[in-house]
């Protein structure tokens, strides 16, 4: 029998077992026979790690990055103003970091990525809005500083889509805060005219007031009653002057046993020539009538001549007397024949005091009817004053609100920054001098790290069956 050998003969092929053990423990670390299938999983994966990437690199469009910065103002602002005859106005911004409820950066924020924003940036450059993007927006904690970036593929490209964002971001504010100036002043205005009505109709009743009264107003009432009290204290002290100077002149007419009135009948007769002259005559034909009535009987010749030239003169003394004086032939008889000297000084003082008890009295006979008419007229002006007064006090109110409301709704339109604080441009937006993507560093570290992580697996797989070995505590076998 013969047996041939052949030099290439098949192996015999391992249990189904064996297979499954060399894969999963894999073989001896001196078993060169597996390097080639590590070296072709070690090219084939550098292989997809390194074309993709250098593909990218190589036509991937350049993009650059512009930055801006924008800052709040910590600190708030306040004016006042003070107009004479009208009053004050105050206007005060907040701090637009001073309540915790509202982040104004966080507005701001949302604000930059608005729609609106966008599309106008997008109109003023003449572009679409896909082609500008979005604007990254970045706020700095516990700062108040809000970064934004914008990309292009050009650094000027880049640059003006910042400044196009900004511009569009500061003419939104502006829109927002024109509108809430208006709308404030739309409701000032209602106000100040619901103001101006209340003014006119308190102007108008007491116009109708002072028209049906007459009292134009409580100063004038309060002038009637300082003038009304003011005359019962002068009347009270002229009516203490008059029993004053009727008390005197009552005294010195008794002293001197005739009135007022005979006083001044004395003196006028015996201020008159004539009247002085005929009682000498008097006087000469008293003595003549003695003489002869001395030597001669009564109804001697001589002394009815002496008594009829006494009698003559006495009558013409007499009717010049009643000429003079005014009073009657009885009154004549209490006329006083000696008002020279001391008691001449008497008769003048009598007749002065009477002259001022007689103005006395005329005067407070004036002041009580001036008093009686005044009070009239207090009377009838009490109620309308009451009524004045109450008038002029709303009106004096009504004016205040009046005022106030418009000094509010002047103030209001410096007051921009209530609702909408004061933004500040930090760093314009920027002209990048490299592009930001694609990264070209960052995109080579990714596949170097990648490729050291695939050379680290094929490492371990290498081996994989002194560790499995070590794990398991079991010496490993050759598979």
């Amino acid at each position: 029998m013969i047996t041939l050998t052949l030099p290439f003969a098949p192996k015999a092929r391992p249990e189904k077992g064996g297979v499954v053990r060399r894969v999963v423990m894999g073989g001896k670390l001196s078993d060169l026979k597996r390097l080639p299938r590590y070296v072709a999983t070690g090219v084939l994966g550098a292989t997809l790690i390194w074309a993709p990437l250098l593909g990218y690199l190589k036509t991937a469009p350049l993009s650059y990055r512009s930055t801006t910065s924008l800052i709040m103002p910590g600190s708030g602002a306040s004016a006042s103003m003070n107009v004479n005859g009208i009053g004050q106005a105050t206007s005060y911004a907040n701090s637009a970091f001073a309540s915790n409820a509202v982040s104004p950066t966080e507005t701001y924020k949302r604000l930059l990525g608005a729609d609106r924003i966008v599309d106008a940036a997008a109109a003023s450059l003449s572009i679409e809005r896909s082609e500008l993007g979005q604007p990254r927006v970045r706020l700095v904690d516990q700062t108040s500083l809000i970064h934004f970036e914008t990309t292009g593929r050009t650094p000027e490209a880049a640059q003006a889509r910042g400044d196009a964002i900004l511009a569009a971001f500061f003419t939104e504010l502006d829109a927002l805060r024109a509108d809430e100036v208006d709308t404030r002043e739309d409701s000032g205005l209602q106000a100040i005219a619901d103001y101006r009505a209340s003014v006119a109709d308190t102007r108008a009743q007491i116009e109708a007031l002072q028209m049906s009264t007459g009292l134009l107003s409580v100063d004038q009432y309060s002038v009637l009653l300082d003038r009304h009290l003011a005359l019962d204290e002068k009347i009270q002290t002229q009516r203490a002057f008059l029993n004053d100077r009727t008390a005197a002149t009552a005294a010195l007419e008794a002293q001197l046993g005739l009135n007022a009135a005979t006083a001044a009948a004395t003196l006028k007769l015996f201020a008159n020539a004539a009247y002085i002259a005929l009682l000498d005559e008097i006087g000469r034909a008293e003595v003549a009538l003695a003489e002869t009535s001395a030597r001669y009987g009564m109804r001697h010749p001589k002394v009815e001549a002496a008594q009829a030239a006494r009698d003559q003169a006495a009558s013409v003394a007499l009717a010049l007397a009643q000429s003079l004086s005014g009073l009657d032939t009885d009154a004549l008889k209490d006329l006083d024949l000696a008002p020279d000297g001391a008691r001449a000084n008497l008769l003048a003082e009598l007749v002065r005091m009477q002259v001022e008890v007689s103005g006395a009295t005329e005067q407070l006979a004036t002041l009580e009817a001036q008093k009686a008419e005044g009070q009239e007229a207090l009377n009838s002006f009490a109620p309308a004053a009451a009524k004045m007064q109450d008038l002029e006090r709303d009106f004096s109110v009504a004016e205040a609100l009046f005022a106030s409301a418009i000094a509010r709704a002047q103030s209001s339109k410096s007051d921009v920054y209530a609702s909408y604080p004061l933004v500040q441009v930090l760093e314009n937006p920027s002209l990048p001098a490299k592009p930001s993507s694609p990264n070209r560093k960052l995109a080579i570290m990714a596949g170097i790290a990648a490729t050291f992580m695939l050379l680290m697996s094929l490492a371990m797989g290498w081996i994989r069956i002194a560790l499995i070995s070590r794990l398991m505590n079991k010496p490993g076998a050759p598979s």
